[in-house]
């Protein structure tokens, strides 16, 4: 007996033949890149608490109103197929105590995610996305880092017509400020905007900007902007982020209208698009988040990351290119008194960092303000070959299998660490 065909749900797509194998590759550059950078993989459940979405993700946004497939199990529990990767790995960081941990704690993933939206070519309701989460750490460096690294997935991965926009949120107290001014100028221009937006207003006034609407949209370009109302410590920090990429030799461009789709975005907020994706251009994106872990009930904890869809990359990404990968190279810094020496020294670590990546190396920098002790203790658990501790004057560049050291000029580091690897295979 013969019955009707059955066909996968709408939204959802069967993985075959050379999907699989450029999968495989994603994954395998993913590993290198996040791994090589000290990032661990973690995998959360399929499905969580409905209130971990409804809590971290924000009861005003468009997933956790519309888009989240929740269901009741045999026990009465409201579960959530998850949606998105952030507040899952922030759950499991306070379940499993890792504010113990030396941090940053460096979490990555690839997993798969559900929401119900429109179906269309690159987005589906099953889809996958690659991630990347730094928990611990304020550091403007742990921004720049996240960038780098989404940016180096982008560009292993063949993808094209790649732009970096970037913005930041600023703070609780600032963002509260500018929702107030933006909510009067909404509605002083209430006739003019879609009902969608009109329907917002109140609940969630940032995502006007999202809006395609030709009112709408007129609208906005007249509204005030969040970067004007920063306060001093959001201002210089989002100052080192750019100073950070600047030093690093990635172009983006500032763009103040933009938000992302989640409430608990703070500081630094980013996106990448592609110009091979047409009008639905993101490819990933990700920023902030230091109020997070707390609201989920752990101690307060500053945190920053990103997700890209796989799907997305795929489409948009060409032939990939070979990769490499281990920690060659732990920069860190001694800066002793007040003199203003710090963010010099800082920033030439950063430079290290950067060029030791593009050397081919696996290098990784001091982020969580160690003493010069604590940061030799840091790289010999991660089992650095090679410490730069970077100085105002000079670097002294120490290796960890002898304890030998020399020291030298700091645009000599990276030569000297290739020389010591190349000496010892």
């Amino acid at each position: 007996m013969s019955g009707e065909q059955i066909k996968a749900p709408r939204g959802t797509d069967d993985v075959l033949g050379e999907q699989a194998v450029a999968r495989a590759t994603l994954e395998a550059r993913a590993t290198a890149i996040l791994q090589g950078a000290g990032y661990e993989r973690i995998e959360t459940p399929t499905f969580e608490a409905t209130e971990l979405f409804a809590r971290g993700v924000g009861s005003s946004t468009d997933i956790v109103r519309k888009e989240m497939y929740t269901f009741a199990d045999g026990g009465g529990r409201s579960l959530t197929l998850r949606p998105e990767g952030t507040a899952p790995v922030c759950r499991a960081y306070v379940q499993h105590g890792m504010h113990k941990l030396p941090q940053p704690v460096k979490l990555w993933y690839l997993s798969s995610f559900f929401r119900y939206e429109r179906a269309q070519k690159g987005r589906y309701r099953q889809f996958w996305q690659v991630g990347a989460e730094a928990l611990g750490s304020e550091d403007p460096a742990v921004d720049a880092e996240s960038i780098v690294l989404l940016g180096a997935l982008l560009r292993e991965m063949g993808v094209s017509g790649v732009r970096l926009r970037l913005s930041s949120l600023g703070g609780a107290e600032s963002r509260e400020r500018y929702r107030e001014r933006l909510q009067k100028h909404l509605r002083a221009n209430e006739q003019r905007l879609s009902s969608e937006v009109r329907e917002r207003i109140e609940l969630n006034p940032l995502r006007a900007f999202d809006s395609a609407h030709e009112g709408t949209v007129a609208t906005m370009l007249e509204a005030p902007k969040l970067l004007d109302e920063l306060d001093a410590g959001d201002t210089e920090h989002f100052a080192e982020v750019r100073a950070l990429l600047d030093r690093a030799g990635v172009a983006y461009e500032v763009d103040p209208t933009l938000v992302r789709g989640l409430d608990y975005y703070t500081r630094t907020v980013f996106e990448f698009t592609s110009d091979a994706l047409g009008a639905q251009s993101g490819v990933g994106g990700g920023g902030r988040y230091d109020g997070l872990v707390e609201q989920l009930g752990g101690p307060a904890t500053p945190g920053m990351g990103w997700a890209a869809g796989v799907e997305r990359i795929l489409l948009a990404g060409g032939p990939p290119a070979a990769g490499g990968h281990a920690v060659d190279l732990y920069v860190g810094f001694d800066v002793l008194g007040e003199d203003g020496s710090y963010p010099r020294v800082k920033r030439a670590a950063w430079e290290i960092l950067c060029e030791a990546r593009s050397a081919g190396l696996s290098a990784q920098l001091e982020m969580a303000g160690r003493s010069l002790k604590g940061q030799l203790g840091h790289a010999n658990r991660l089992g650095a070959r090679f410490v730069a501790i970077v100085g105002e004057r000079d670097t002294v560049l120490k290796d960890m299998r002898d304890g030998s050291q020399e020291t030298l000029d700091t645009d000599k580091t990276v030569h000297a660490a290739l020389r010591g690897l190349r000496d010892l295979a």
